[in-house]
């Protein structure tokens, strides 16, 4: 809007200024709800025909819950792209930052968690290392990883989709009992537990998206638009 110059005619309409940027938003969470929405039903079509294994309710339930995840991960970098649009005047330079933040949330995190939790907790060999060493250095790791949100994203989805999958977490440690228990109950999880595990992902998932927006509805509250 602001690089066609229809923003001052848009801002101008007898409308409230707040529903511009609501709508900008709801709108795209619309139509990536209604991409997402399509591209699961043609991919359940196709597995259907090619399988022909028609899914139980937990099934469907499940894939339902993976299309609310998606589309809020989606949300997400919907509400970033508004940031950035709003905080800087070129088309090209909040694209680019878009992009660049994209690639540092994505790639470079989970390369910097290996460093820095390498850093605090060095695990040596693996031979060398003890039992403790390796389980804190992979909890730093996780806990910095955590606050990329493909890594949130990934680990939800996976768990949701897997009944297979009891947690997120990359390492655990189990007494003799416990490794008992595991290998004699080896059943899938129910859906509830699903949610149970995934939930602290979809609320920060959920946060961020609400401070991405939130913090563009300021912005754009306290802009000046005939500049």
């Amino acid at each position: 809007e602001r690089g066609n110059g229809t923003l001052i005619k848009l801002v101008s309409q007898p409308i409230y200024r707040d529903a511009v940027i609501n709508g900008k938003f709801i709108a795209g969470v619309v139509t990536i709800s209604l991409m997402l929405l399509s591209i699961v039903l043609v991919i359940s079509g196709f597995g259907l025909t090619l399988i022909g294994v028609v899914p139980g309710l937990e099934e469907l339930w499940r894939l339902f819950i993976y299309l609310i995840i998606s589309i809020i991960y989606i949300s997400f970098w919907l509400g970033l792209a508004i940031l950035f649009s709003i905080s800087f005047k070129s088309i090209a330079t909040s694209a680019l930052a878009s992009v660049a933040l994209w690639i540092f949330l994505s790639f470079f995190i989970s390369l910097g968690a290996d460093v820095l939790a390498n850093a605090v907790v060095p695990t040596g060999t693996q031979d060398q290392a003890k039992t403790e060493t390796i389980a804190r250095n992979a909890r730093i790791k996780e806990l910095v990883s955590l606050s990329s949100p493909m890594v949130l994203y990934s680990k939800a989805s996976s768990t949701i989709i897997d009944p297979m999958r009891k947690t997120t977490r990359a390492i655990i440690l189990m007494g003799p009992m416990e490794r008992l228990s595991a290998s004699r109950f080896q059943n899938p999880l129910p859906l509830g537990q699903s949610l149970v595990v995934v939930s602290p992902h979809l609320i920060a998932l959920v946060a961020m998206t609400l401070i991405c927006f939130a913090i563009s509805y300021i912005l754009f509250m306290l802009q000046e638009i005939r500049t």
